[in-house]
Parts: structure tokens; sequence; C-alpha cells
């Protein structure tokens, strides 16, 4: 049983001129248990209306989405997910800590414990100090850290996060990354969608590439990236003590490092040239 798992998920919508838009074309995914999947893709590629396809914010044309089993359109099916809109809106005159606590009652949580994890989920995304504040008087970055907060606060199994990291400074964004770290360790499941490459690179065990409704890869983070290794370079010592920096092409390493032998060089260490995961989201899409 998957976590999430998408099967032939199609919507298309009538667009200017009533033309048939085809936002997503068939769309199969899979997310296992405790594995962290990056939805990679650029701006209009089809990631938000996946992800509202999945959380039942719009109907599919055809497919389906299952959660944990559970047919996606179920109740008790999405009582298992914490969610993060693209654009997060909540109560202006709400604080944030008034907020998580009814967010923490619509799941039924007791009150103790609602007031518990309440606390947690404020220290843990930095919101503490400001927690008596009205929403409506924090920035962009604090509004998604309190989104960020209402998706932990009931501790589900699956968390599906539409570009969690929109609007976060460099400290924002690494303390979103620890937080994604943290639930696979906990044997939690996390699909998220990004532009970023680099956040995928970070953090994901695999990574779906989606361009115009269509998907155009999905394999292991570890796969792409070992896949792009273009050479070596080897950082030697001569005899005479002196280092030297040597490339060997991808195929040529075994002999290269038989010569630097021969030649009574000693190799220090070893590192791999690679194409990084940009430049294969820019291959995928440019083909």
């Amino acid at each position: 049983m998957y976590a999430l798992e998408i099967q032939g998920l199609s919507k298309s919508y009538k667009g200017k001129k009533f033309q048939t838009v085809e936002a997503l074309k068939g769309l199969d995914l899979c997310i296992g248990k405790g594995e962290v999947v990056g939805f990679l893709g650029p701006n209009g590629a089809g990631k938000s209306t996946t992800i509202k396809c999945v959380m039942g914010l719009i109907r599919p044309s055809a497919g389906r989405a299952t959660i944990m089993g559970l047919d996606a359109t179920r109740a008790d099916a999405r009582q298992a997910v914490g969610y993060l809109p693209e654009n997060p809106a909540f109560y202006d005159y709400l604080s944030a800590e008034e907020y998580l606590k009814f967010v923490a009652k619509v799941f039924g949580m007791p009150d103790d414990q609602a007031e518990q994890r309440c606390q947690e989920m404020l220290q843990i995304l930095e919101l503490w100090d400001a927690r008596k504040r009205l929403i409506r008087s924090y920035s962009k970055g604090m509004v998604q850290r309190v989104g960020l907060a209402q998706v932990l606060i009931h501790d589900p199994d699956v968390y599906i996060l539409d570009e969690p990291m929109s609007g976060l400074d460099p400290l924002g964004r690494a303390l979103v990354k620890d937080i994604i770290l943290d639930l696979k360790k906990k044997g939690k499941s996390v699909f998220f969608s990004t532009h970023i490459t680099d956040d995928v690179e970070k953090v994901c065990d695999r990574v779906a590439v989606i361009d115009k409704g269509n998907l155009l890869a999905f394999d292991s983070v570890d796969s792409i990236l070992q896949r792009g290794i273009e050479g070596y370079t080897l950082y030697l010592v001569t005899p005479q003590g002196e280092r030297e920096e040597l490339f060997a092409p991808k195929d040529d390493l075994q002999s290269v490092i038989q010569q630097t032998v021969a030649d009574h060089k000693s190799i220090e260490k070893i590192e791999p040239l690679r194409k990084d995961m940009e430049a294969f989201f820019l291959e995928m899409l440019s083909k």
C-alpha cells in the first residue's frame, strides 16, 4: 500500500475563446511510506492542479488518487493528510496561537493535547515570540510558517505541500528542509511541489518532473546524479611532494588510476564532476 497513489489523473477545462486546455494528461505517481518526493516543474506545469485534484478542491476529468489505501475523496482519507496550499490564507483577526488551537480542535484533539502541540509547533517554526499577534500583522514568511505549523499540528502520516518554501528567507528555507528530513526519519511521507531544483536535490528520495501536464521523468535523485557524472578530478602528490590535479573521463577512470600508480604518484582523493539537478531539469524541459 502506497502513502499516496495517483492513477491516470487528467484535468481539462475551457480556456479563452472556449478552447479546451488540458492541464493534466493521464498522470501516474506513487509515493511510498517514509519517502520524500519532489514534484518539480516550471510555473503553469500542472503541479498545483495535481495537488488540488488529490485534495478534492477541484474535480479531475479522469483518474483517481488514494491516500493510505483510501480513496482521496473520502473524509477519513484526508484526516491522515497535512496539506499546505500554495497561497495559504488565514483568519486575519486571530493570533497564530488561537488559529492553531482552532485547527487542533477541527481534527478532534483533546484540549490538553491541542495546547501541547500548539506550543511545540510555535517553537519549532520560530513563532513563539509572535504567537499573540494577529496574523494580519505577519510578514509573508511568517504567514508561510503558520501554514506549516497547521500542517504539522495533528501529526499526520502524509504531507502534501504546495511550494512550502515560497516567501521564506534563507534561514526559513533551511528550517523547512530540516523539518522535512525530520519527518522522513519518523517514517512520514512527504510530497511537495517546487520549481527550485536545489530543494529537491537536498531533501528528496525521488523526483517527478512535470511540464504542460505531462510527466516527463520519475526517478531517484541518486540515480539522476549518478547518470550525470561526466568525469572525475584526481588530486595527486608526486614523489617529489608536489601536488597535481588530473581530470579523468568517466569511462577512463580505472586506466588513469593504474597509470597514476605506475608513475609512483599517490592519490589523495577523487571527486566526481557531475551535472546537477538543475541541468537534468533543463534537459527534460528541452526534449
